[in-house]
C-alpha cells in the first residue's frame, strides 16, 4: 500500500508534524532521537537515513554507533542522555508510561516549549517508523520522499 496515496490527508498531517519538529528541535539532538527511536522500532530504512543525515551534518560517527548503547557510552551530554532516555520511555512505554522521575529530569533539562517540541519529535518519528515497518521497507521510500 502507498499510504500517501490511500490516505493523503493523514500522511500530510504526519509529514507536517515531522516538518515542525525539524524546524523546532536542535538538529544534532533531532538526529540522535530519530536514530534511537528507529533502532528501537527496527526501522532499517530510517536508521540508514538518519545516520546518513547526521553524518552529512558533521556528526561524529562514534556517537552514532553508540546510540544503540547510549546508557553505557561516554559520548553524550547530560541533556542528550535525558532526551535519549525519554525517547526510550516514549517509544517503549512501560505499564505506567513515562516514569515520574524521568519526566522531572526532562523538565529540568529542557524549557517547557523545548520539552513539548522534543515530545512531538519522538511521537512523530515513532509514527513514521511504525508506518514504514508495517508497510515494508519498499514502501518506506514513499513515506520519506
Amino acid at each position: 500500500m502507498n499510504f500517501a496515496e490511500v490516505a493523503p490527508r493523514a500522511y500530510k498531517l504526519m509529514i507536517a508534524l515531522n516538518t515542525y519538529t525539524t524546524e523546532h528541535v536542535d538538529h544534532t539532538l533531532l538526529e540522535l532521537v530519530k536514530l534511537r527511536a528507529s533502532v528501537l522500532n527496527g526501522c532499517a530504512f530510517c536508521v540508514d537515513m538518519h545516520t546518513e543525515d547526521a553524518l552529512k551534518a558533521g556528526e561524529n560517527p562514534q556517537r552514532l554507533f553508540a546510540v544503540s548503547v547510549w546508557r553505557e557510552s561516554r559520548f553524550f551530554s547530560d541533556t542528550e542522555r535525558v532526551a535519549l532516555e525519554l525517547t526510550d520511555a516514549v517509544t517503549r512505554p512501560g505499564e505506567h508510561g513515562v516514569p515520574d522521575d524521568l519526566w522531572e529530569r526532562a523538565s529540568k533539562a529542557f524549557a517547557e516549549k523545548e520539552l513539548a517540541d522534543l515530545l512531538a519529535l519522538i511521537i512523530s518519528i515513532n509514527g513514521l517508523n511504525r508506518l514504514g515497518v508495517t508497510l515494508d521497507s519498499a514502501t518506506e521510500r514513499h513515506l520519506h520522499s
